[in-house]
Order: structure tokens, then C-alpha cells, then sequence
């Protein structure tokens, strides 16, 4: 898919982390991972301007959403450092979990592409591929981004009127 089909699966597949966030009160999180979520949304793809990586490769793998989910998971664990080990285990879980999630939710926007994704690799080089639409197609991208805004906009509504008033 392209850039608007991506982050359009980022908020979907990011909202019910959100709404789990905002409803234990984690607004400012909630905020924050929707943010990260969009910004590591298009990551996989870097591998289009890195020489000898091939494009839906090694980044486009669960091994991948692993890594990222770890590297985030870290810099929580290390944005808590001084807090107490309660607030650097939550910060850690937050970030690996958002971590992970942005990096599926660009293999889930990519399977359904004819040329599919090895989400397996190492352990297996079978292609995965669901053949709904292709990368360039206008309406599906769009289609993806209104269901992810849709899914955002259905979580804050209903978080909303869950939340106590200021």
C-alpha cells in the first residue's frame, strides 16, 4: 500500500490500544502512541532506499515488528529510569507494544497487495498474499485511511463520555 493506505491501518490497528490507554486515564499516552504509531507507519518501507535490502524483505517480517517493538520497549524503559521501576516497566511495555503494533499494521496494509509479504522469514520464505487490491490502488489506500480515522474517532467518542469531566 501507499502512505495513506499505512497510516490508515496504523489508527486502526492502533485505536484499541488507544482506548485501553484512555480508559485507565493515559490520555497523554494515548495521544502519544497514536502519534508514534503514524510516524513508524511508513519504517518498513525505508528498505526501498537501503541498497542490498530487498523491498517487502527482512522489514517487512514479524522478526522486524520484534525488533522495533524491543528498540521502542527500551527507550520507554529508559525515558522511566529515575521514576521507579513500576513507571520504566509501564513505559517499556507502552513502547514495545506500540512499537510492534505499527510495524503489523503495515504487514496487515501489505498482504492484501498481490505481491504479499514473507511475514516468517527466517524461519520461512512462503509468501503471504490475500490478492484484495494493489499498492497503487486509490480507493483501497483511502478506504484504509477513513476506516483508521473512523476507528480514532469512534474511540474518543465513546472514551469521552467513559471519562470522568474535568
Amino acid at each position: 500500500m501507499y502512505r495513506p493506505g499505512h497510516y490508515g491501518a496504523a489508527l486502526l490497528v492502533y485505536a484499541p490500544v488507544g482506548f485501553a490507554l484512555l480508559s485507565f486515564d493515559f490520555a497523554g499516552l494515548a495521544v502519544l502512541g497514536g502519534a508514534l504509531s503514524l510516524a513508524l507507519a511508513p519504517v518498513p518501507d525505508l528498505d526501498q532506499r537501503i541498497p542490498l535490502i530487498r523491498h517487502r524483505g527482512v522489514t517487512h517480517t514479524l522478526l522486524f515488528a520484534l525488533v522495533v517493538g524491543g528498540v521502542l520497549g527500551a527507550i520507554g524503559w529508559a525515558a522511566g529510569t529515575g521514576t521507579g521501576v513500576e513507571t520504566s516497566r509501564r513505559l517499556a511495555a507502552f513502547g514495545g507494544v506500540v512499537g510492534t503494533a505499527a510495524v503489523l499494521s503495515h504487514l496487515l496494509a501489505d498482504v492484501i497487495t498481490p505481491m504479499g509479504i514473507t511475514p516468517f522469514w527466517p524461519l520461512s520464505r512462503k509468501n503471504y498474499t490475500l490478492r484484495l487490491a494493489r499498492a497503487d490502488n486509490t480507493i483501497a489506500n483511502y478506504l484504509l485511511l477513513a476506516l483508521g480515522v473512523f476507528a480514532v474517532a469512534l474511540v474518543v467518542s465513546v472514551s469521552r463520555s467513559a471519562l470522568p469531566a474535568a
